[in-house]
Protein backbone atom coordinates (compact mmCIF):
# COMPACT_ATOMS: atom_id res chain seq x y z
CA UNK A 1 0.00 0.00 0.00
CA UNK A 2 1.17 3.13 -0.14
CA UNK A 3 -0.78 5.46 1.79
CA UNK A 4 1.94 7.23 3.30
CA UNK A 5 3.49 8.57 0.42
CA UNK A 6 0.31 9.50 -0.72
CA UNK A 7 -0.44 11.42 2.32
CA UNK A 8 2.58 13.29 2.23
CA UNK A 9 2.88 14.34 -1.51
CA UNK A 10 -1.06 15.36 -1.54
CA UNK A 11 -3.29 15.70 1.40
CA UNK A 12 -0.50 16.61 4.11
CA UNK A 13 0.82 19.70 1.95
CA UNK A 14 -2.52 21.24 0.82
CA UNK A 15 -2.98 23.95 2.85
CA UNK A 16 -5.51 24.00 5.65
CA UNK A 17 -7.49 21.14 6.40
CA UNK A 18 -11.17 21.00 7.85
CA UNK A 19 -10.95 18.86 10.58
CA UNK A 20 -13.27 16.53 9.05
CA UNK A 21 -10.26 15.81 6.61
CA UNK A 22 -7.69 15.80 9.61
CA UNK A 23 -9.91 13.12 11.39
CA UNK A 24 -10.01 11.02 8.43
CA UNK A 25 -5.77 11.35 7.72
CA UNK A 26 -5.48 10.07 11.61
CA UNK A 27 -7.53 7.27 10.85
CA UNK A 28 -5.67 6.29 7.93
CA UNK A 29 -2.67 5.90 9.64
CA UNK A 30 -3.70 3.47 12.26
CA UNK A 31 -5.11 1.29 9.61
CA UNK A 32 -2.56 -1.62 9.20
CA UNK A 33 -0.09 -1.63 6.13
CA UNK A 34 -1.26 -5.05 5.62
CA UNK A 35 -4.96 -6.77 3.63
CA UNK A 36 -6.41 -9.73 4.07
CA UNK A 37 -9.18 -10.77 1.11
CA UNK A 38 -11.12 -13.87 1.85
CA UNK A 39 -11.51 -16.19 -0.85
CA UNK A 40 -13.84 -18.59 0.19
CA UNK A 41 -15.38 -18.88 3.99
CA UNK A 42 -12.33 -20.63 5.24
CA UNK A 43 -9.60 -19.79 2.55
CA UNK A 44 -7.80 -15.86 2.95
CA UNK A 45 -5.18 -14.74 1.07
CA UNK A 46 -2.41 -11.66 3.02
CA UNK A 47 -0.56 -9.47 1.14
CA UNK A 48 2.13 -6.82 2.94
CA UNK A 49 5.58 -6.79 1.66
CA UNK A 50 6.58 -10.37 -0.11
CA UNK A 51 5.40 -13.17 -1.72
CA UNK A 52 1.61 -13.83 -1.22
CA UNK A 53 0.25 -15.64 1.98
CA UNK A 54 -2.78 -17.94 1.56
CA UNK A 55 -4.23 -19.71 5.10
CA UNK A 56 -7.44 -22.42 5.29
CA UNK A 57 -9.07 -22.87 8.38
CA UNK A 58 -9.34 -26.15 8.55
CA UNK A 59 -11.15 -29.32 11.10
CA UNK A 60 -7.38 -30.37 12.18
CA UNK A 61 -6.08 -26.56 12.35
CA UNK A 62 -4.71 -23.76 10.01
CA UNK A 63 -2.61 -24.24 7.18
CA UNK A 64 -0.62 -21.72 6.09
CA UNK A 65 1.51 -21.07 2.51
CA UNK A 66 4.90 -19.13 2.95
CA UNK A 67 5.54 -16.40 4.87
CA UNK A 68 6.76 -13.74 4.06
CA UNK A 69 9.06 -11.72 6.66
CA UNK A 70 8.98 -12.35 10.71
CA UNK A 71 7.49 -8.92 10.91
CA UNK A 72 4.87 -9.70 8.27
CA UNK A 73 4.27 -13.13 9.75
CA UNK A 74 3.57 -12.11 13.04
CA UNK A 75 0.97 -9.71 11.90
CA UNK A 76 -1.10 -12.44 9.91
CA UNK A 77 -0.29 -14.79 13.24
CA UNK A 78 -1.59 -12.06 15.33
CA UNK A 79 -5.12 -11.99 13.54
CA UNK A 80 -5.57 -15.93 13.02
CA UNK A 81 -5.03 -16.72 16.53
CA UNK A 82 -8.29 -14.73 16.61
CA UNK A 83 -9.91 -18.15 15.47
CA UNK A 84 -8.34 -19.84 18.62
CA UNK A 85 -7.54 -22.58 16.04
CA UNK A 86 -3.84 -24.27 16.05
CA UNK A 87 -1.69 -24.19 13.16
CA UNK A 88 -1.49 -27.64 11.80
CA UNK A 89 0.91 -26.96 8.57
CA UNK A 90 3.20 -24.31 7.12
CA UNK A 91 3.72 -25.15 3.13
CA UNK A 92 6.78 -23.07 1.04
CA UNK A 93 6.40 -23.03 -2.57
CA UNK A 94 10.18 -22.38 -2.59
CA UNK A 95 12.74 -21.09 0.01
CA UNK A 96 13.39 -17.27 -1.23
CA UNK A 97 13.14 -15.23 1.56
CA UNK A 98 10.13 -13.35 0.72
CA UNK A 99 8.65 -16.69 1.15
CA UNK A 100 10.31 -18.19 4.16
CA UNK A 101 11.96 -15.77 6.31
CA UNK A 102 9.03 -15.44 8.81
CA UNK A 103 9.03 -19.29 9.13
CA UNK A 104 10.78 -18.70 11.96
CA UNK A 105 7.60 -16.87 13.17
CA UNK A 106 5.98 -20.08 13.32
CA UNK A 107 8.51 -22.32 15.92
CA UNK A 108 6.73 -23.90 18.82
CA UNK A 109 3.64 -22.79 16.94
CA UNK A 110 3.01 -25.01 14.00
CA UNK A 111 3.64 -29.28 13.49
CA UNK A 112 5.20 -29.57 10.59
CA UNK A 113 6.61 -27.45 7.63
CA UNK A 114 6.61 -28.81 4.01
CA UNK A 115 8.39 -27.96 1.13
CA UNK A 116 10.00 -29.37 -2.15
CA UNK A 117 13.01 -31.49 -1.35
CA UNK A 118 15.41 -28.77 -3.59
CA UNK A 119 13.61 -25.95 -1.60
CA UNK A 120 15.00 -27.47 1.29
CA UNK A 121 18.95 -27.70 -0.02
CA UNK A 122 18.25 -24.26 -1.35
CA UNK A 123 17.04 -22.82 1.81
CA UNK A 124 19.95 -24.12 3.45
CA UNK A 125 22.01 -23.30 1.14
CA UNK A 126 21.20 -19.95 1.20
CA UNK A 127 21.19 -19.49 5.18
CA UNK A 128 24.93 -20.98 5.10
CA UNK A 129 25.91 -17.91 2.82
CA UNK A 130 23.81 -15.17 4.65
CA UNK A 131 25.32 -16.56 7.78
CA UNK A 132 21.38 -16.70 9.22
CA UNK A 133 21.20 -20.26 10.36
CA UNK A 134 20.20 -18.99 13.67
CA UNK A 135 17.06 -16.92 12.01
CA UNK A 136 15.85 -19.93 10.07
CA UNK A 137 12.95 -22.78 10.68
CA UNK A 138 13.51 -25.57 8.09
CA UNK A 139 11.24 -27.60 5.99
CA UNK A 140 10.78 -31.18 8.52
CA UNK A 141 8.69 -32.45 5.46
CA UNK A 142 9.70 -32.82 1.87
CA UNK A 143 8.70 -34.52 -1.34
CA UNK A 144 10.14 -35.30 -4.77
CA UNK A 145 6.79 -34.98 -7.26
CA UNK A 146 4.09 -35.26 -5.51
CA UNK A 147 2.57 -34.75 -1.93
CA UNK A 148 -1.30 -35.12 -1.06
CA UNK A 149 -2.99 -35.61 2.51
CA UNK A 150 -6.45 -35.02 3.66
CA UNK A 151 -6.26 -32.01 6.38
CA UNK A 152 -9.38 -31.28 8.12
CA UNK A 153 -11.96 -31.86 5.61
CA UNK A 154 -9.93 -30.38 2.60
CA UNK A 155 -7.82 -32.47 0.01
CA UNK A 156 -4.72 -30.77 0.09
CA UNK A 157 -1.90 -31.58 -3.07
CA UNK A 158 1.67 -30.26 -3.79
CA UNK A 159 3.01 -30.59 -7.07
CA UNK A 160 6.70 -30.43 -8.61
CA UNK A 161 6.52 -30.37 -12.53
CA UNK A 162 10.25 -29.56 -12.85
CA UNK A 163 12.55 -26.21 -12.75
CA UNK A 164 11.28 -22.96 -13.36
CA UNK A 165 11.53 -19.76 -11.35
CA UNK A 166 14.07 -22.37 -9.32
CA UNK A 167 14.37 -26.09 -9.16
CA UNK A 168 12.57 -26.14 -6.27
CA UNK A 169 8.67 -24.66 -7.24
CA UNK A 170 5.54 -26.04 -5.74
CA UNK A 171 2.24 -26.02 -7.17
CA UNK A 172 0.05 -25.55 -3.66
CA UNK A 173 -3.54 -27.46 -4.98
CA UNK A 174 -6.31 -27.53 -2.36
CA UNK A 175 -8.39 -29.86 -4.50
CA UNK A 176 -12.03 -29.15 -2.34
CA UNK A 177 -12.17 -25.19 -2.82
CA UNK A 178 -10.06 -25.62 -6.46
CA UNK A 179 -7.71 -23.31 -5.71
CA UNK A 180 -3.86 -23.33 -6.03
CA UNK A 181 -1.11 -21.05 -4.62
CA UNK A 182 1.40 -20.67 -7.63
CA UNK A 183 4.44 -19.24 -5.41
CA UNK A 184 6.93 -17.26 -7.86
CA UNK A 185 5.66 -19.43 -11.19
CA UNK A 186 3.59 -16.83 -11.85
CA UNK A 187 4.22 -13.02 -11.58
CA UNK A 188 1.30 -11.52 -12.67
CA UNK A 189 2.27 -8.75 -15.32
CA UNK A 190 5.46 -8.05 -13.04
CA UNK A 191 8.90 -8.70 -15.17
CA UNK A 192 10.30 -12.08 -13.21
CA UNK A 193 13.35 -12.88 -10.85
CA UNK A 194 15.11 -16.22 -12.49
CA UNK A 195 16.98 -17.72 -10.13
CA UNK A 196 19.18 -19.41 -11.92
CA UNK A 197 21.80 -19.92 -9.04
CA UNK A 198 18.86 -21.96 -7.87
CA UNK A 199 18.35 -24.19 -10.95
CA UNK A 200 15.55 -21.80 -12.37
CA UNK A 201 15.22 -22.91 -16.45
CA UNK A 202 13.04 -20.65 -18.34
CA UNK A 203 12.40 -22.65 -21.07
CA UNK A 204 11.16 -25.78 -18.57
CA UNK A 205 9.13 -23.40 -16.71
CA UNK A 206 6.83 -22.49 -19.55
CA UNK A 207 6.32 -26.45 -19.65
CA UNK A 208 5.40 -26.31 -15.96
CA UNK A 209 2.78 -23.39 -16.80
CA UNK A 210 1.48 -25.79 -19.26
CA UNK A 211 1.45 -29.46 -16.81
CA UNK A 212 0.28 -27.22 -14.36
CA UNK A 213 -2.81 -26.24 -16.50
CA UNK A 214 -2.89 -29.65 -17.83
CA UNK A 215 -3.37 -31.48 -14.11
CA UNK A 216 -6.22 -28.12 -13.03
CA UNK A 217 -8.58 -27.43 -14.45
CA UNK A 218 -10.24 -24.09 -16.42
CA UNK A 219 -12.16 -23.58 -12.98
CA UNK A 220 -9.34 -23.40 -10.77
CA UNK A 221 -8.55 -19.89 -8.85
CA UNK A 222 -4.59 -18.97 -8.90
CA UNK A 223 -3.38 -17.12 -6.13
CA UNK A 224 0.04 -15.47 -7.76
CA UNK A 225 3.50 -14.80 -5.54
CA UNK A 226 3.56 -11.53 -7.31
CA UNK A 227 2.23 -9.22 -9.22
CA UNK A 228 2.54 -5.52 -10.97
CA UNK A 229 1.11 -2.22 -9.32
CA UNK A 230 -2.48 -2.10 -10.69
CA UNK A 231 -2.97 -6.42 -11.43
CA UNK A 232 -4.26 -8.53 -9.01
CA UNK A 233 -2.50 -11.65 -6.97
CA UNK A 234 -5.33 -13.36 -8.54
CA UNK A 235 -5.78 -15.38 -11.76
CA UNK A 236 -6.99 -17.97 -14.10
CA UNK A 237 -5.61 -20.72 -16.47
CA UNK A 238 -5.75 -17.65 -19.14
CA UNK A 239 -2.95 -15.90 -17.03
CA UNK A 240 -0.84 -18.80 -16.56
CA UNK A 241 -1.10 -19.15 -20.32
CA UNK A 242 -0.11 -15.65 -20.71
CA UNK A 243 2.81 -15.78 -18.67
CA UNK A 244 3.87 -18.75 -20.74
CA UNK A 245 3.48 -16.51 -23.71
CA UNK A 246 5.66 -13.86 -22.44
CA UNK A 247 8.44 -16.41 -21.21
CA UNK A 248 8.47 -18.02 -24.84
CA UNK A 249 8.38 -14.40 -26.42
CA UNK A 250 12.07 -13.40 -24.04
CA UNK A 251 13.35 -16.34 -25.01
CA UNK A 252 12.81 -16.10 -28.88
CA UNK A 253 13.93 -12.57 -28.46
CA UNK A 254 16.87 -13.28 -26.52
CA UNK A 255 18.07 -15.83 -29.24
CA UNK A 256 18.31 -13.91 -32.15
CA UNK A 257 19.03 -10.93 -30.58
CA UNK A 258 22.17 -13.15 -29.69
CA UNK A 259 22.42 -14.51 -33.31
CA UNK A 260 22.76 -10.78 -34.27
CA UNK A 261 26.10 -10.35 -32.63
CA UNK A 262 24.65 -8.22 -29.69
CA UNK A 263 26.49 -8.28 -26.34
CA UNK A 264 25.37 -8.69 -23.34
CA UNK A 265 25.88 -5.66 -22.13
CA UNK A 266 24.50 -3.92 -25.26
CA UNK A 267 21.00 -6.30 -25.16
CA UNK A 268 20.59 -6.41 -20.83
CA UNK A 269 20.14 -2.41 -21.41
CA UNK A 270 16.89 -3.33 -23.39
CA UNK A 271 13.75 -0.81 -21.68
CA UNK A 272 10.97 -2.57 -23.88
CA UNK A 273 10.02 -6.18 -25.61
CA UNK A 274 9.81 -6.22 -29.53
CA UNK A 275 6.27 -8.53 -29.19
CA UNK A 276 2.72 -7.26 -27.86
CA UNK A 277 2.84 -8.58 -24.16
CA UNK A 278 0.85 -7.13 -20.97
CA UNK A 279 4.54 -7.35 -19.42
CA UNK A 280 6.03 -3.53 -18.95
CA UNK A 281 7.77 -1.06 -16.37
CA UNK A 282 10.59 -2.10 -14.36
CA UNK A 283 13.08 -5.18 -13.96
CA UNK A 284 13.13 -6.18 -17.31
CA UNK A 285 16.67 -6.50 -17.40
CA UNK A 286 16.37 -9.56 -14.73
CA UNK A 287 14.57 -11.70 -17.36
CA UNK A 288 16.79 -10.95 -20.34
CA UNK A 289 20.15 -11.41 -17.90
CA UNK A 290 19.02 -14.81 -17.14
CA UNK A 291 17.35 -15.87 -20.73
CA UNK A 292 21.11 -14.71 -22.36
CA UNK A 293 22.86 -16.92 -19.71
CA UNK A 294 20.63 -19.96 -20.18
CA UNK A 295 20.80 -19.51 -24.00
CA UNK A 296 24.69 -19.11 -24.36
CA UNK A 297 25.41 -21.81 -21.57
CA UNK A 298 27.56 -24.69 -22.34
CA UNK A 299 25.94 -27.71 -23.51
Amino acid sequence: MNRRLFLRSGLLTAGALTLAKQELIANLFQQPAWKIQMLTENIGVFTERGGTILFNFTADGIVVVDSQFPDQSNHLIEELKKRNQGFALLVNTHHHGDHTGGNISYKGLVKHVLAHENSLVNQKAAAAAQKSEDKQLYPDRTYRETWCEDIGGERMCLYYFGAGHTNGDSVVHFEDSNIAHMGDLCFNRRHPFVDRSAGANMKNWITVLEKTKKKLDKKTRYVFGHSAEGYQILGTHEDLSKFGEYLNGVLDFTDKEIKAGKTKEEFIKTTTLPFKTEWSGDGLARPLTAAWDELTAPK
